[in-house]
């Protein structure tokens, strides 16, 4: 049963890995914002793998709040986010 706990974080720290590079890579602000929103499901799915394995429900607590602040959060930031312009002469005509 060790080897299914030890493959679940083998794959939960791949995939946080590779979504750490996806936000530092990203050419738009749109890519990190789901970059960051996969990060946060991948430390969810981490939390709730730990629960599992040590079989402590009080941590799931912070499952619900980390459910409700990345959403508040990215629905804030895609309402008032700004769109990208790579060129400084069409900045300055918005």
């Amino acid at each position: 049963m060790n080897y299914v706990w030890i493959a679940a974080a083998v794959m939960l720290s791949v995939a946080a890995f590779a979504t750490m590079l996806r936000m530092l890579l990203g050419p738009s602000t749109l890519d990190r914002l789901v970059a960051l929103d996969t990060l946060v499901a991948v430390a969810m799915c981490a939390i709730g793998t730990w629960a599992a394995y040590s079989r402590d429900t009080t941590v799931t607590y912070s499952l619900t709040a980390l459910a409700l602040i990345t959403f508040i959060g990215s629905v804030s930031v895609a309402r008032f986010r700004v769109p990208d312009v790579a060129d400084p002469a069409d900045r300055a005509e918005r």
